[in-house]
């Protein structure tokens, strides 16, 4: 049984968004019933409604940031109750038995993850659509907690961008001490400036912008280096436990391997697909790595939230209509939000 719901979704790659009936369906009794107050806008729900990945299947509904309030229960959900604030991230199931499951690591499940939009249902079959909608109805398994005591409209992009660049930071034990630096000052690099200072490291950003630099310092960066300013680069040398690269698209690191300590880690957090050949030569003789990492599991998700609840950590946003939607991705092509739109679902849908 199903009901539907009022919506966006883009029905091809080549039309805008527009109104959709999101069809969700009856309580199952591990189910949570959400009403959606606020939908983050991630890169990827531009990725996905414009076909950039080549794996879309339309109508797809966006939105994996999303926070609300719970509207109704199962009948054998025990961790969640009426009124709850709740969060759901990118995932909403995983095969729930493999090693990474068992390992709280459901984002990494291989069996293949079911995503909260553009995915299948494991159990009817049907697409998962996301928070550009009205309600959501999820596993109480992949539902969030989230601390009342937090901006409730800054929290959706810690869903995504937060839990993006914490699975990172802890996996690499950053704490008091250690030497971050971040590469790109955009959602997913403002979040990573916020967290890495919030667990007591020293940060630095590589940009090739300057005019970035009081922003960056606002956000807990005691360091900025041009990343096209050699004398800069030469100066950063040996330095950082943790390099984050946040870009997007391919691009040369070359240049921040030499700024990596002994045994430091270079991980990608933003960049799928194709990536240009670089020397060996930074890695042997220092033993550095480069590594890869994607969002985090249910677990670590709701460390990062409770931890946000105790610093007052939140994302630096700007909130839409959901009318607004199309011009939103208009303007995240031309990086011209600080630092992730957020749309007000309950009163624009």
């Amino acid at each position: 049984m199903t009901y539907t719901v009022k919506g966006f979704a883009a029905l091809s790659a080549t039309q805008p968004l527009v109104p959709f009936n999101v069809p969700r369906r009856a309580l199952r009794a591990d189910d949570v019933q959400i009403d959606i107050l606020y939908t983050g806008v991630c890169h990827s729900d531009l990725h996905m409604a414009r076909n950039d990945w080549g794996v879309s299947q339309f109508p797809v509904v966006p939105g994996h940031e999303i926070v609300g309030r719970v509207k109704a229960v199962g009948s054998k959900v025990s961790k969640f109750k009426v009124g709850d604030l709740v969060g759901v991230g990118c995932l909403v199931d995983s095969c729930r038995t493999c090693n990474s499951c068992q390992h709280d690591l459901e984002q990494y499940c291989e069996q293949g993850s079911t995503q909260t939009y553009g995915g299948v249902d494991r159990h009817d079959h049907t697409p998962t659509y996301g928070g550009y909608s009205k309600e959501i109805v999820v596993s109480e398994a992949f539902v969030l907690s989230v601390p009342e005591n937090l901006d409730t409209k800054a929290v959706p992009p810690v869903l995504c961008a937060g839990i993006t660049t914490w699975s990172p930071l802890r996996h690499w034990n950053v704490g008091k001490g250690s030497k971050v630096a971040v590469v790109g000052l955009g959602g997913l690099g403002h979040m990573a400036i916020k967290l890495a200072k919030a667990l007591g490291a020293q940060v630095a950003l590589f940009t090739r912008s300057p005019a970035k630099s009081q922003d960056a310092l606002r956000l807990g960066a005691s360091q900025i280096i041009v990343s096209t300013n050699e004398e800069q680069m030469k100066a950063a040398a040996n330095q950082f436990d943790l390099i984050i690269d946040t870009v997007p698209y391919s691009h040369d690191v070359s240049p921040y391997m030499p700024t990596l300590a002994l045994d430091g880690t270079l991980v990608f957090v933003g960049l799928i697909g194709q990536h240009p050949e670089f020397s060996t030569a930074p890695l042997i003789f220092g033993r550095r790595s480069i590594a890869g990492s994607v969002i985090g599991g249910i677990k670590e998700t709701q460390e990062l939230l409770d931890f946000c609840g105790e610093h007052n950590i939140v994302s630096d946003v700007e909130m839409i209509n959901m009318a607004d939607i199309n011009t939103a991705y208009e303007r995240m092509l031309k990086s011209d939000v600080k630092y992730r739109f957020v749309i007000d679902v309950a009163n624009t849908l």
